[in-house]
């Protein structure tokens, strides 16, 4: 591999954000816990350069470095600024949540940081390595945290489940890139497509090594059958890093299917389409129907989620660019929504008491009204409901889906939208329907209280105003692929 300079700027952000992170740990020693504000704002410092730094290096072509090893293209420069949006926004929401208890430290800042750079080097590699690199340090980095509660059994139960099953999935998806490197001669994701293209002479192993690197990407979406980690570890973990897997890292899945399926293995699309249709149907109606039974509103959420993920796969197994683009307005709309939700349950938390019961949110109208029409907006969203901007992602979806010709698809995801919206609806009865437990009112601090009632407009916003975001998902995988 032959290195220049020009090799940098397209890693600028992350060779900035790894010294930044290194700089921050080292700088933590010394900092005593009521100087802890000091780490807090340097990590948003360090988030607001790297958003600088990206969108001074941005291009409209597709530019290669080391020796192919990662692409910088629209679609990476896209996904990274939101993801330092997204990481952004949720360490406000976390800040006096963690402070509360006990967990305001530069570990939590520092994993937060790596993880993010793990989620860069996905988003922008252009090899099985450099993906398997980035994997790896994301999931090392969000184990650390569940288990960051070093008391709290649960936290540590969680996090044990959490990374027997991740390394479960980080094998199968090494054994399956071990078959596709046997069966192709290179592991470089453009090499490995032209490959195909041109036709192998074993494809019985191809396919093969396709099940097992699909199995490992639908491990880290939290697809069915591969869903089992998620409401544990979603319930197990603080609401904090709850939130943090929830959110920023669907957005470096999304990147991680669309570079080894969509521009790796585009030439096997009749064999990843009919196991993503499997896992999509069965996503959407476990997800569903298994939220209907919870009582937990973190574990009710985590069901949620692997339904959304059903959904996501809409956009993917149609196989054009308009699905691909839909997906990715879907996941970045899933994001905000998820901000929000989970957001709003560190809001009701205070010391000693976490408001992750539904019960909990009764009669959440007297209490605090404008929150509770903040929730309102987004469970309205989550179950897509107009006209907020969750009804135009799943919109998006099935009509990619529809123009692929899956008619029947089409109708049973409408038909489990319609099941899962009996959930959302009764968190909104509990509001404004039940009587409230305990009448204190919510009382954030100032930037929370800004923040989350942009969060909550933004999905009526953009439901109202849906095009410049679909119009940049559109861009963005018009000239990457």
């Amino acid at each position: 591999m032959s290195f220049t300079l020009t090799n940098l700027i397209p890693v600028l952000p992350e060779v900035f954000l790894l010294a930044a992170a290194s700089f921050i740990l080292i700088l933590d020693l010394f900092i005593s816990d009521k100087n802890r504000f000091v780490t807090y704002g340097l990590t948003q410092i360090t988030l607001l350069i790297c958003a600088f730094i990206t969108v001074s290096t941005a291009q409209q072509n597709v530019v290669y470095a080391f020796s192919n090893m990662v692409v910088d293209d629209p679609m990476s420069d896209i996904l990274k600024l939101m993801l330092y949006l997204t990481v952004s926004i949720l360490l406000v929401y976390s800040r006096e949540y963690i402070r509360l208890r006990g967990m305001y430290r530069g570990e939590f800042f520092v994993l937060a940081l790596f993880a993010m750079l793990g989620m860069m080097i996905m988003i922008s590699a252009n090899h099985f390595l450099t993906l398997y690199l980035g994997l790896e340090l994301l999931s090392l980095c969000l184990y650390a945290m569940v288990a960051l509660q070093r008391d709290s059994a649960v936290a540590t139960e969680a996090a044990m489940k959490y990374f027997v099953l991740g390394a479960l999935a980080s094998g199968m998806l090494l054994y399956g890139m071990s078959m596709l490197y046997g069966v192709t001669g290179s592991l470089n994701i453009n090499e490995v497509s032209m490959a195909i293209q041109q036709g192998v002479e074993n494809r019985t192993v191809l396919v093969f090594g396709l099940v097992f690197v699909v199995a490992g990407l639908a491990f880290k979406l939290g697809a069915v059958p591969f869903h089992m980690w998620i409401p544990d570890v979603y319930q197990g973990a603080p609401t904090a890093v709850t939130l943090f897997i929830g959110s920023a890292p669907k957005i470096a899945a999304f990147a991680f299917v669309m570079r080894i399926l969509v521009q790796g293995m585009q030439g096997l699309l009749q064999d990843w389409q009919g196991m993503l249709i499997i896992m999509a149907v069965l996503s959407m109606a476990i997800g569903n129907i298994t939220a209907i039974a919870q009582t937990n509103l973190k574990r009710m959420l985590a069901y949620s989620t692997i339904s959304h993920m059903g959904f996501l796969l809409l956009g993917f197994l149609s196989g054009t660019l308009g699905g691909y683009s839909a997906s990715m307005f879907y996941v970045l709309v899933y994001v905000l929504m998820s901000l929000g939700s989970f957001g709003m349950i560190m809001l009701m938390s205070r010391q000693g008491f976490e408001a992750e019961n539904l019960d909990d949110f009764k009669g959440l109208n007297q209490r605090s009204p404008w929150y509770a029409f903040l929730m309102l907006l987004l469970m309205f969203s989550m179950a897509g409901v107009p006209p907020t901007v969750g009804f135009y992602a799943k919109l998006s979806v099935l009509q990619a889906a529809l123009q692929s010709g899956f008619i029947w698809l089409v109708v049973f995801a409408v038909l489990m939208s319609v099941i899962g919206a009996f959930y959302y609806l009764r968190i909104i009865k509990l509001m404004y329907f039940d009587a409230p437990n305990d009448m204190n009112a919510i009382k954030p601090e100032a930037d929370v209280r800004l923040l989350m009632s942009a969060n909550g407009l933004a999905v009526l916003a953009l439901g109202i105003l849906p095009q410049p975001l679909m119009a940049l998902c559109a861009y963005a995988i018009e000239n990457s692929l």
